[in-house]
């Protein structure tokens, strides 16, 4: 790989600009490394109200569709029977409304595979009513987040008397795919058995 030649400009004064730009890129890209995950957990989440538009009581009532994944591809890992209980936990049939808080109304198609040694299969499940599925699928929409980045005005570093401004931050964690328990006395999510 040919490395590549820095830029030279015709003037000091042109030159002193291009420092002054490189400069800044670095505090930016280091700052942007020091991103870590625990730090974007800290930013607060967006909250947004229910898209359902059913009652409580009306939830209750529904007796909801049971879902089985569309298509399952077996690989050839062994399962771990030390996760044995763990495994005939998250299988077990939860009842949940699931949520498409990007693209309202649109059902949700994914993958899962939550322990070695089972199956991939692809979900299709239909949002804004109740649904049966095993806890797992329950538990992965609720893990469908992302961090919205904003730059931030306030000093990075000063050298030779120049300060440089502009800081990346995380902004705010957004629910993008979400699933809430239809029972309101028992939670899926926290290990309540139905």
């Amino acid at each position: 790989m040919t490395e590549m030649k820095k830029a030279k400009a015709g003037s000091d004064s042109a030159q002193r600009e291009l420092d002054k730009a490189e400069e800044q890129f670095k505090a930016f890209d280091e700052n942007v490394q020091s991103l870590t995950l625990d730090r974007m957990n800290e930013a607060p989440k967006v909250e947004s109200e229910m898209q359902t538009k059913m009652s409580t009581r009306e939830l209750e009532k529904a007796n909801g569709t049971y879902l089985k994944p569309k298509r399952s591809i077996m690989g050839r890992d062994k399962f771990n029977e030390s996760f044995r209980k763990d495994w005939e936990f998250s299988k077990e049939y939860v009842n949940f409304v699931a949520e498409n808080k990007e693209i309202i109304g649109e059902t949700i198609d994914m993958w899962t595979k939550p322990f070695g040694g089972v199956a991939a299969e692809w979900w299709e499940i239909p949002t804004n009513k109740p649904v049966w599925a095993p806890r797992y699928v329950a538990e992965q929409l609720k893990r469908c987040i992302y961090h919205r980045l904003k730059m931030e005005d306030r000093p990075t570093n000063s050298e030779g008397g120049n300060v440089y401004y502009g800081a990346m931050a995380v902004d705010t964690t957004v629910q993008r795919l979400d699933a809430h328990p239809v029972a309101a006395r028992k939670s899926l999510f926290m290990g309540g058995g139905f």
